[in-house]
């Protein structure tokens, strides 16, 4: 993992910035977890039961199905159906650094999909009735991701005060 905020390019061309820009809020998502123990990455913190390893866990789920599903590249099995809350919980049998590897393995499988496309390749998720591009699938990618790692902001705040997207060293 890298310094959130580190290597955004300020002149870049537009898929070299969109992909930086997911890679930022990828990076704050890992950085939500530095120092906790396990107990506190699995603590509900909301009425619904978010906490913020079952974020990673549905983070890992998106970028699989979003990049990989969608432009026809391969997901690794998963133990956990997608397409229920599943992808959101953490259970007992699932150690932390199995969700952790599993979101680095999504985030590099759909680092490969970003790579290998043009923005303007057609895909076609399983569950939608119409295509997307490459850039629809990054600019919603980024959304999602910010939008989880502004839960994981409050959430890492309610479990032991920490706050920010970086660190200040």
């Amino acid at each position: 993992m890298t310094t959130p905020g580190a290597g955004m390019p300020y002149a870049g061309g537009e898929k070299e910035s969109l992909h930086a820009s997911l890679d930022h809020h990828r990076d704050i998502v890992l950085w939500k977890l530095e120092g906790l123990d396990d107990e506190q990455l699995r603590r509900p913190m909301t009425p619904s039961g978010t906490n913020l390893l079952g974020l990673v866990k549905h983070l890992g789920s998106v970028e699989y199905g979003w990049f990989c599903s969608t432009f026809g590249h391969d997901v690794e099995p998963l133990w956990f159906d997608p397409n229920t809350e599943e992808d959101m919980t953490v259970g007992p049998g699932e150690p932390t650094a199995r969700i952790v590897d599993f979101y680095g393995r999504a985030r590099a499988a759909a680092d490969r999909v970003i790579t290998e496309l043009p923005l303007d390749a057609p895909g076609k998720p399983p569950w939608r009735g119409h295509g997307v591009s490459l850039r629809w699938v990054l600019i919603h990618l980024i959304e999602e991701t910010a939008r989880h790692a502004g839960h994981m902001d409050i959430l890492r705040e309610l479990v032991d005060g920490a706050t920010g997207n970086r660190r200040l060293s």
